[in-house]
């Protein structure tokens, strides 16, 4: 399948900490949602760091490999190039504008769009996610964690960008607001093309959505495939998916047809 990511080889080292990534490839077809899946301190965020031209602003730096964004090598530009390549994210904590309204938050997202398209995706973002149509006029910052999160995601698909990365999506959220987010992400890349890289400890609810995954331990790609294929490996059931651990993997996959 044509790939809008692809990540080649990509060593990441930290100051004074040493490699945080060593060899780690991945690739995100065009039209996928991918999972990538690992514990606190695996080496997630440092991947999406370095995909999203923030490494430098952590003290991380590129020791080998490459990253390519639509064939276009990518390595070492500056975050809001990568933006106005169709690059966004939603990291880690959301880091919303509590300060200001939900669409004042929007606004900071729609920059760089052209004057006259922004009422049109304004009314997109409304449309994908209501609860933010409903307190468009409230402070970000009394928002429930769902509506964060629905918020920071607005924030990020209202420029319609080709690639979305999200960091911890389920992060402190109950399972329900959860399984909706991510079926609101299903429309999104059904509607739009939007290609997604999610980073999760969630491996359940990941690997129900996802369409391919990896698992990363240690800085290294542990494992990957199909989301069916993760599923039903033993590292997944023994170490992510816990009451699953001693389910055939027939049972595991009929357990996640239900959900």
């Amino acid at each position: 399948m044509e790939t809008i990511l692809e990540v080649k080889g990509l060593s990441v080292g930290y100051a004074r900490k040493g490699l945080a990534l060593e060899d780690v490839s991945l690739s995100v077809p065009k039209g996928s949602i991918v999972a990538l899946l690992g514990a606190n301190g695996a080496g997630k965020t440092t991947l999406i760091r370095a995909v999203t031209g923030l490494l430098s602003l952590h003290h991380g730096h590129v020791t080998g490999g490459s990253i390519n964004l639509d064939g276009q090598p990518i390595q070492g530009q500056p975050a809001h190039k990568l933006v106005r390549m169709g690059m966004a994210q939603v990291p880690e904590g959301r880091l919303i504008f509590k300060q200001l309204n939900v669409e004042d938050n929007l606004a900071v997202g729609a920059a760089l769009l052209p004057r006259s398209k922004v009422k049109e995706r304004l009314e997109a973002v409304y449309e994908l996610f209501p609860r933010l149509q409903e307190r468009r006029k409230q402070a970000a910052g009394w928002l429930s964690g769902g509506e964060q999160q629905m918020l920071a995601l607005g924030r990020a698909l209202i420029a319609s960008p080709r690639l979305l990365l999200v960091d911890e999506l389920s992060l402190g959220l109950a399972p329900l607001i959860v399984e909706a987010i991510y079926k609101q992400l299903i429309v999104v890349g059904r509607t739009l093309g939007t290609s997604m890289l999610i980073v999760e400890q969630n491996a359940r609810i990941a690997l129900e959505f996802a369409a391919t995954a990896y698992v990363i331990e240690r800085g290294r790609i542990a494992l990957s495939g199909t989301a069916e294929e993760v599923a039903s490996s033993d590292l997944i059931k023994e170490s992510y998916l816990g009451s699953a651990r001693k389910q055939p993997a027939a049972a595991v996959m009929v357990e996640r047809a239900q959900t």
